[in-house]
């Protein structure tokens, strides 16, 4: 069980993951050593999984962004663990989800270009046997940005 006060903790860290024992006590009104102290159990009873960079995609040249919707022909234990495999070697795929519904699963995807995206549909998606189905929808813009986890 966690309080409210390591509620604001994982608020506060998932704006900026950088502070300091210091700057989470004056921001929560702790004692360093406490806001130190609660933190560390918080990462190692696994409420904090890891801290990572946002990288601008558009200054890496990743100029296109899509969610592919893949549907598979197939719903058995080995189809399904090759499909897993080959999502995982695909730089481009930042995300997949497993769905209910029409689509089994959701992917995100960062592309250089249109052509890229093209390849990675064509040449790799489709070309697993256990899928029937691909269908894409490209990024136009970004009505919010990836927001922290609320937190309560």
């Amino acid at each position: 069980m966690i309080d409210e006060i390591d509620h604001r903790i994982l608020s506060e860290l998932q704006k900026n993951a950088h502070l300091t024992s210091y700057e989470l006590s004056e921001k929560l009104n702790l004692s360093q050593s406490q806001a130190g102290r609660r933190r560390q159990r918080l990462e190692r009873e696994g409420y904090i999984k890891s801290y990572r960079a946002e990288i601008n995609g558009e200054k890496l040249g990743l100029h296109v962004q899509a969610f592919i919707q893949v549907q598979l022909a197939s719903h058995g234990s080995e189809q399904g663990k090759q499909f897993a495999r080959t999502l995982r070697t695909r730089p481009e795929i930042v995300a997949a989800w497993s769905l209910t519904g029409e689509a089994d699963y959701l992917l995100r995807v960062f592309c250089q270009d249109l052509k890229t995206l093209n390849s990675l549909i064509q040449d790799t998606l489709l070309h697993q046997p256990a899928v029937l189905r691909v269908q894409s929808q490209i990024v136009m813009d970004q009505a919010k940005e990836d927001s922290p986890l609320p937190t309560r």
